[in-house]
């Protein structure tokens, strides 16, 4: 049988929706690479596995393009939750979505289910949270070296781990220089998420993403929140901020438990029926 998928990307960030109620393949760290791969598969920042009905809560599986498991994604639980509101999956305005990375709460405010405002999870900056070598602190201003290069790190979880440098300059191809050090760093062993941060004002920064198991991209959710985090943890801006990166904007607002919220769009853009050669190879994988 052929496989099916359903394409969508949020900011430039794009996804593969991979239904395994809908498809008879298990999904691994082999196929998925060659999903994902730009030249010889259909190209994709990650695949979206799920709904995963056997939970208590509709779940969803976040892969890497590399083929390893995200704990949690931004833009990946807006696609998703776009595609449940899609595929008669759920019909309520709000409900719970579990990913390997915590929960997180779904709200659609439109129709059609293309914006939404999810509740990610509370922010830790604690080192054994995220984790980072050494005793247990909050990972405040530390300086850290990446290619001979030193830089004051930020580091917080969201259910996944990243490493925020607030710069007055910031552009792709210095994270990509800096993100080639640091997400294999020996300071994580669990690998880093990396982004850099200007702050405009109280009411908007912008970010750059390399991102752990994907490499550069145009968007990052939790990257976001953990940006607008940091930005507010050094009172460089005020609780509630526009996130700006390449592929578009966030709306990020951090409470007084440091719980994040996150608003912004999503797009459908194809359903994808693989070739019966490529499936095969696929299953073979």
């Amino acid at each position: 049988m052929k496989i099916q998928l359903e394409r969508y990307h949020g900011l430039g960030n794009d996804y593969l929706v991979y239904d395994p109620n809908k498809n008879e393949m298990e999904l691994n760290k082999r196929n998925v690479k060659a999903l994902c791969n730009r030249n010889m598969g259909l190209g994709a920042d990650g695949i979206l596995e799920g709904p995963l009905l056997g939970e208590k809560q509709m779940a969803v599986r976040i892969w890497n393009p590399d083929g390893s498991i995200a704990g949690k994604s931004g833009n990946g639980v807006r696609i998703f939750a776009k595609y449940l509101k899609d595929a008669d999956y759920v019909q309520k305005k709000n409900y719970l979505l579990k990913t390997d990375g915590g929960m997180v709460e779904i709200t659609y405010l439109n129709e059609v289910g293309s914006r939404l405002r999810v509740s990610m999870g509370t922010l830790s900056f604690l080192s054994n949270d995220i984790p980072v070598i050494g005793e247990q602190r909050e990972v405040i201003n530390e300086d850290m070296v990446f290619g001979k290069n030193l830089y004051p790190a930020t580091c917080v979880s969201i259910g996944n781990p990243h490493c925020v440098i607030p710069m007055k300059e910031i552009s792709r191809e210095l994270v990509c220089k800096i993100g080639e050090y640091s997400e294999c760093a020996r300071y994580f062993p669990e690998r880093i998420n990396t982004e850099i941060m200007q702050v405009t004002d109280s009411e908007n920064i912008s970010i750059e993403t390399y991102e752990r198991g994907a490499g550069y991209t145009m968007a990052n959710g939790t990257g976001a929140c953990a940006a607008a985090g940091v930005a507010y943890k050094l009172g460089l801006s005020g609780s509630k901020v526009v996130v700006h990166m390449p592929g578009g904007s966030l709306q990020i607002e951090i409470d007084d438990n440091w719980k994040a919220y996150m608003t912004g769009e999503v797009f459908y853009v194809a359903a994808i029926v693989l070739g019966s050669e490529f499936s095969e190879q696929l299953r073979n994988l």
